[in-house]
């Protein structure tokens, strides 16, 4: 009777733990996402950043391309990410900014390499984009805020320009929620790490970011859209402390000197 009793018991509390678990999970969410067919993120991909394209300037220089490239390059390979999924943009603003759009864009403002003390600095924001990327997260933000039906609108060419433009704008100004947030930086940590980046750079960009002058909030677009990096820094530092002995750099000291030269010319 008693062993009746506790394997009664035992289901009870397995039954009711299961449950808790699966609560947990946004499924709706989830299961919205997955229903968005890879080759309608490569439509929207392409419609987002044909609106970029249009509408900034690219940089194309050859030397500043190939550098960030082999940055992007060392994190990939180092973290078993296709490096095709990966395609760089870097636009001629003076807005500090990085984000991602569908189907692996991503954009890199020349704002934001200026603003960048060190080619690690840079590294830890380079990571954290490719970590919204790798994780789908990009896709969740549009389903959540624009909805699943107009997406599959704008893909099959039956949504009017101004709706695009303002989902593609979305990516770009406002922010993800804290969970996404947090676990694309910690995700980059590990990212930087597996690398032999050091992540410590990272941390101290974010928290030079929190002194940010309110005022200014909107030339510093990755603060905006990036919120409580204070706090965000402290994490990243308690997460990364003692993970990596022997750092190493990409790229020379003297490529990072020879990059931001280039843009302040």
């Amino acid at each position: 009777m008693k062993k009746a009793f506790n394997q009664g018991l035992i289901l009870v509390v397995l039954f009711f733990s299961t449950w808790f678990v699966l609560k947990q999970v946004d499924w709706v969410t989830l299961f919205k996402v997955k229903k968005v067919t890879n080759k309608t993120e490569e439509k929207l991909g392409e419609l987002f950043w044909h609106i970029y394209q249009n509408s900034e300037k690219e940089n194309t220089d050859l030397y500043i391309n190939t550098s960030i490239d082999s940055i992007i390059n060392k994190i990939c390979i180092n973290n078993r990410i296709d490096r095709r999924k990966i395609k760089l943009h870097i636009l001629e603003m003076d807005e500090v900014n990085a984000f991602a759009l569908p189907n692996g864009h991503l954009l890199i403002y020349s704002g934001l390499i200026k603003a960048s003390y060190n080619q690690e600095e840079l590294s830890g924001v380079i990571c954290h984009e490719i970590a919204h990327i790798e994780n789908k997260h990009v896709m969740q933000k549009l389903v959540k805020e624009v909805g699943l039906s107009v997406l599959i609108s704008m893909a099959t060419g039956n949504e009017g320009s101004s709706m695009i433009k303002g989902a593609a704008r979305l990516l770009s100004s406002t922010a993800f929620d804290r969970r996404l947030e947090k676990e694309a930086d910690i995700i980059a940590v590990d990212y930087l790490i597996n690398a032999k980046i050091n992540p410590e750079p990272f941390a101290e960009f974010l928290y030079k970011l929190s002194l940010t002058d309110p005022n200014n909030l909107e030339y510093f677009s990755w603060v905006r859209t990036h919120p409580d990096a204070k706090k965000r820094a402290e994490y990243i530092i308690e997460y990364s402390l003692d993970k990596l002995s022997n750092p190493e750099l990409v790229i020379s000291k003297r490529t990072w000197q020879n990059i931001l030269a280039k843009f302040n010319n």
